[in-house]
């Protein structure tokens, strides 16, 4: 349906991008490069999990990749120089890392950081893409979403289910060089998806002024409370779920007992199981909670998100074995509930984040609405390294993990105490004032452009 609507070179590069680039890269590149810290660079929990922070950097730069692909064409097109830019990056910073052996740290985070900001400019660019096709067609935009969780969550299932294997047979460095081939797929990417091009008269002269009418429609949207008070209520429930997982993550693959000692193919396949848990998520919030209104959703999804950890909390505890269930068949439990409950508490994000761009300025706004998601992330992955390192979890010292557990799982429930700033509207219902959606906010686009814009929405119509 969407690509009788869409058209099929955007629905594949939706598929490209978030199955292949964010699924399985994403998934591949979680499980190979724990591994590649911990036994390669040999370093503490708490360090890596303070390094991911920086890996989080380009995310937290969207705003400036969304602006590059609004106001910045390369010889007439606005997408498609940039997932060929995306795919050069990430092949070379991910041959990088495979292939040199005794690659200092710092180097090892600067190519870790450029294979990320390779995922994160497809990312804006895809999603510029989706939100245009979202204020043409608002009644897709959960159709949509659920395409990109639902491949993003199928790509994640191979990732996982193959990291494992490569990593035991070819160790975390050589199994990092499977990170050259998604994207490689973006160059291909760049050369085939749909884009009318622009043919613009003194395009070196609007540039300065593009980016200003970009920056003041962005400054202006956000004033609208119907725009800033979800997305403080968005940073506040991903900053406050803070991240213990590097601590874990030592904690169970430790070969010395009582710990789990999980082997290196176990791991992947609990990850791929919590992939198929997670399309079970796309599945369940697609047919049963799509048409529900945002904030009943997000308020019960945010309390079950954080009641959900006291299984963690269980498994570090090791009360599992005091009530019989051997650590394999717990974790898995444990990881296929907490992907349900988290695809489930961030499908609705999605939608609200493409609900609140205004016309003309959908990659740019995008892009500002998921930097500020992003800093809510840094803030988890930061607090989460802050609380290892002051109970002092370290590679073999993991006697108050359980604590660092327990205070995440307080943190995860207090989100809803916020809950008004979410508005009660529908899913499929327009959020944006009158006057955004009619393009008399500086973020609209120049009548040139919409003269593009038009031409591109007709011609996909004659497609379908």
């Amino acid at each position: 349906m969407l690509c009788r609507e869409l058209g099929a070179t955007f629905v594949a590069g939706v598929v490209l991008v978030y199955g292949l680039s964010q699924g399985f890269a994403g998934s591949f590149f979680r499980v190979a490069s724990d591994y590649y810290w911990k036994d390669v660079q040999r370093v503490q929990p708490s360090t890596v999990q303070f390094l991911s922070v920086f890996f989080f950097i380009p995310w937290v730069l969207k705003p400036l990749w969304g602006i590059m692909t609004d106001v910045f064409p390369v010889r007439g097109y606005r997408r498609r120089p940039y997932f060929l830019f995306a795919g050069v990056l990430g092949t070379a910073s991910a041959a990088i890392v495979a292939m040199v052996n005794g690659l200092p740290m710092t180097s090892a985070i600067l190519s870790f950081v450029g294979i990320s900001t390779a995922v994160a400019i497809a990312d804006v660019t895809i999603d510029a893409c989706i939100a245009k096709n979202g204020i043409d067609k608002p009644s897709l935009v959960p159709d949509m979403q659920s395409l990109c969780a639902f491949s993003s969550s199928l790509g994640a299932l191979i990732g996982y289910a193959t990291s494992g294997m490569f990593v035991h047979h070819l160790g975390a460095q050589g199994a990092l060089g499977v990170m050259a081939l998604p994207p490689a797929m973006l160059v291909f990417l760049g050369f085939f998806i749909y884009e009318l091009k622009m043919y613009q008269h003194n395009a070196k002269e609007k540039v300065l002024n593009k980016i200003h009418t970009a920056v003041k429609g962005m400054a202006q949207t956000i004033k609208y409370p119907v725009v800033w008070k979800p997305s403080l209520y968005m940073f506040l429930s991903l900053a406050l779920s803070i991240s213990t997982h590097e601590g874990q993550f030592y904690w169970y693959t430790n070969k010395k007992p009582p710990n789990p000692g999980f082997s290196q193919e176990f791991v992947g396949m609990v990850h791929a199981i919590g992939a198929v848990a997670s399309m079970v998520g796309v599945l369940v919030y697609h047919k049963y909670l799509k048409d529900y209104p945002f904030r009943s959703i997000l308020f019960y999804a945010q309390l079950l998100y954080g009641v959900s950890g006291l299984l963690d909390l269980t498994f570090v505890l090791r009360w599992n074995l005091l009530l019989g269930v051997p650590d394999a068949v717990f974790v898995t439990l444990e990881e296929c509930c907490s992907r349900v409950v988290g695809r489930v508490r961030l499908m609705p994000m999605m939608v609200l984040s493409t609900k609140l761009c205004p016309p003309g300025a959908e990659g740019t706004f995008f892009a500002l609405l998921m930097c500020i998601d992003s800093v809510g992330m840094l803030a988890a992955k930061a607090g989460g390294a802050a609380v290892l390192r002051a109970l002092r979890v370290t590679r073999t010292d993991f006697g108050r993990l359980w604590l660092a557990v327990l205070v995440r799982n307080l943190l995860r429930v207090s989100p809803p105490a916020a809950i008004s700033l979410v508005p009660t509207s529908d899913q499929t219902e327009v959020l944006l004032p009158r006057d955004l959606l009619l393009g008399s906010s500086p973020a609209a686009v120049d009548d040139e452009e919409r003269l593009q814009l038009a031409k591109l929405t007709d011609h996909v119509d004659d497609d379908a």
